[in-house]
Formats: C-alpha cells, structure tokens, sequence
C-alpha cells in the first residue's frame, strides 16, 4: 500500500529514551515497524539490547544502548553512537523517567534525595539528551523531539509530588525549546499520557489504584502503550512539521482543555 510521505518515517533515525521497557520498548517497536531506524537507550543496557535484537531479527535496524539520561557523558555517547551506526539523528523521542519505582506516600515524606533523583532523571535528562542531539539535527536541517510528560499535571494527583512536579517541568521546558529551536527547524513537542498499562506500571500497580486513576473517561476503557504510538508517531513525522511548543494529552477523554 503506498505510504503518503508525510507520515513516512522510512529511513529517518529515531532515538528512544527509556526503550527498553514499558512503554519505550513500544515506541521503539512501532518505530521499527514503520520504517525508521531505532536507538534504544535506557539504564538497563541489557533490556535496551534485547529490545534492539528484537527489532532486528524482525528485519528492522536497531541499537541498544546502555545510556544514563542524568549523565552529560553518557548523554553524549548515545547521540555519538546513533551517529556512527545510522549516519545522522531525525527524531528523539525523551520518554526514559523514573516513576515506578517511587513509593506513593505523602510530600512531607518524600526523602530530598530522592527528590532529586526524579529531578535528574525527569528534566535534567531532558536537557542533556537534547542538547545531544540537536547538532546532528541541525546538520539533517530538521529535527523533531517529543518529550512524553503525564495527564496527572492536569488534575494535580498526589502522592508522587516529585514526579507530578517534574512532569508539569517537562511542559515549561517544552514551549521554552521550542522558540529556541525554531529557526533550526526543529519541532518540540509533548504528550501527556493517561494512566497507561504498561508492563512496568501493572508490576507496581495494584487494580483499586488504576481503576481510580482511569475513571472518568469518555471512552470508558484501559489504556495500553498502543494508544499511544499514533500521537508520538505523528509528533515524530512531517505530517506535524507546523506544530510545535504544543502538549497533546492523550488519555481517553479524561481531562479535556
């Protein structure tokens, strides 16, 4: 079936922070799947690998990369490495946050240094990976981010005040980018996702929590990673080349704005 260009991602090299898992490992395969050449980045470099060897034994051209967002150095490679193996980087796609692993408990109990760990990784990472790659973008003469935030900045849930916090960060610094990376033709853009069933999310999620978090929806379902890939996807392509600073909630019509 022919492809109309503006969403062809054939050919086009695509970095995937966090995509080795959850969510990230299917951005990285729907990517794959449409074409586009695929870093994946995340902590854990073995899952990162995995989901690359994945992706190549379906015939697609991947990498995995074991990569620290909070780290400059680490930062740095993965965009090195994307380079060398790909030639050049099209698309980064910051969606590596740590959220699972955080206790839900009360603000007052939050310890600072755990405070600052979502910190580093949530928004400190934003920085670094952008500032990564953007010269290589700058060289392709385009480039498009998207940076995934959460739906809990639209209602404010507590109980994980560091990550709703980074996350409303990630919006600010969003708009911010995009009218500094405008004149290079490089889009910035995120997305807000709803309480999403991902594999990470349903080992730490019990099924009161997630059903409190999804009521309300107009479309009156779960939400899984798939409903997802359309919105990055298009952020991601040519199709959205006019469209940037903006935050697209995705979250089956629970919060509307």
């Amino acid at each position: 079936m022919p492809t109309n260009p503006r969403f062809d991602l054939e050919g086009r090299v695509a970095i995937i922070t966090g995509g080795g898992k959850g969510i990230g490992k299917v951005y990285a395969q729907e990517f794959a799947r449409a074409g586009a050449k695929v870093v994946t980045a995340d902590i854990d470099g073995a899952a990162a690998e995995e989901v690359a060897a994945g992706i190549v034994r379906n015939n697609g051209e991947a990498l995995g990369l074991r990569t620290d967002v909070s780290d400059e150095a680490s930062a740095n490679a993965m965009a090195k490495a994307a380079i060398d193996r790909f030639g050049g980087i099209d698309i980064l796609v910051n969606n590596a946050s740590l959220m699972s692993v955080l206790p839900r408990r009360s603000w007052m109990e939050i310890p600072v240094k755990e405070w600052d760990d979502v910190m580093a990784v949530n928004l400190r990472g934003l920085l670094l990976c952008s500032r990564a790659v953007v010269p290589a973008m700058k060289t392709r003469g385009r480039g498009k981010i998207v940076n995934i935030s959460s739906s809990r900045v639209w209602d404010g849930t507590p109980n994980r005040l560091h990550y709703t916090t980074s996350k409303a960060g990630v919006i600010g610094f969003t708009r911010a980018l995009a009218r500094e990376l405008g004149e290079l033709n490089i889009t910035v853009n995120a997305v807000t996702p709803g309480m999403t069933l991902s594999e990470t999310q349903v080992a730490t999620t019990s099924n009161n929590y997630a059903a409190t978090r999804s009521g309300g929806r107009a479309l009156g379902r779960d939400q899984y990673p798939e409903d997802l890939v359309g919105t990055v996807m298009f952020l991601s392509s040519s199709g959205s080349d006019f469209i940037t600073g903006q935050t697209i909630n995705v979250d089956g019509g629970k919060a509307m704005h």
